[in-house]
């Protein structure tokens, strides 16, 4: 019997929640998982994502002013977030602006470490361990 490969979706959704959310109760499954992409959303948004079997990818977006996702993260397990860089756009705080890059993604953990009071260590192993478990690594 040939063995079956489960492949995750990746979402990068701006304005489009709703819509999105449609789409995936239309698919929703066991075999359903993946990545919000980039994810911007509210917390109620957030709990949805979530309830789909999805990660929430964490890029530079958490560390501007006016971004909103770390005024909720906390309230979000750590089990549910991966990092991300987006590069080459959404440099961290203090590259705003700039060409983002991979080695920026310290900048991210930092904060996140900060928004759960835990090690980045201890941080670093637990989302490492969550983009492992959704590409099957």
């Amino acid at each position: 019997m040939a063995k079956k490969y489960e492949l995750p979706i990746v979402i990068h959704c701006r304005e489009a929640f709703d819509e999105i959310f449609e789409v995936l109760e239309t698919e929703k499954s066991e075999d359903l998982f993946g990545i919000f992409h980039c994810f911007t959303g509210t917390f109620e948004q957030a709990q949805k994502a979530i309830s789909y079997n999805m990660k929430l990818g964490i890029g530079g977006v958490v560390t501007f002013k006016n971004g909103k996702i770390d005024t909720y993260l906390d309230r979000i397990d750590p089990e549910h977030i991966v990092l991300e860089t987006d590069a080459p756009y959404l440099a961290p705080v203090p590259y705003r602006g700039k060409r983002n890059e991979s080695a920026y993604l310290v900048n991210i953990a930092e904060k996140l470490s900060n928004i759960y009071g835990i090690p980045i260590a201890d941080l670093a192993a637990i989302t490492t361990e969550n983009s492992k478990k959704v590409f099957g690594i």
